[in-house]
């Protein structure tokens, strides 16, 4: 980790076309002070408070993604559900969580591409239909933990020796 990034404000990037955990992130961002990048590919309705930044980007396939995986780097949090970015991410030190709390790291970004693959192959013969069950009450509370976990272990990062 550079001086840079290891001095680098602690920053949240949401991937937030199809995010069900929005508010909950506002209330965390809130309670630390931290900024919060909210992109997607429409216009949606934010807090208007200057912590949070709406991003709306082109139309364009995986702009957003690329938009958020372009800024990630030690000491971002990223939230999305989006697999390939989320391994985008890790790949440039971010730490990344799932909407329903799930973190994902380097040692299980390999398995969770392959289930991806798996079930894009199974709806591709027919035999997967419907998405992913709705979030539940503890999903979101497994969210908040996570998230306030991952944010209070960047705030004790310390910048290496000189």
């Amino acid at each position: 980790m550079s001086d840079s990034t290891a001095t680098a404000p602690i920053e949240i990037f949401v991937d937030a076309d199809a995010c069900p955990v929005k508010d909950e992130i506002y209330r965390v961002a809130f309670r630390y002070g931290i900024k919060v990048h909210v992109v997607s590919n429409a216009v949606m309705a934010i807090p208007a408070d200057p912590l949070i930044e709406r991003v709306v980007v082109d139309g364009g396939f995986d702009a957003a993604d690329n938009w958020i995986a372009e800024r990630a780097r030690p000491g971002t949090v990223v939230i999305s559900a989006d697999i390939p970015l989320a391994q985008r991410c890790l790949k440039a030190g971010a730490a990344v969580i799932g909407p329903t709390g799930r973190p994902f790291t380097m040692d299980s970004i390999g398995m969770a591409i392959a289930q991806r693959e798996l079930m894009s192959q199974l709806r591709a013969m027919g035999e997967v239909t419907g998405g992913p069950k709705p979030m539940a009450k503890r999903d979101r509370s497994a969210f908040l933990s996570v998230l306030d976990e991952t944010i209070v272990r960047l705030r004790r990062r310390k910048p290496p020796p000189a």
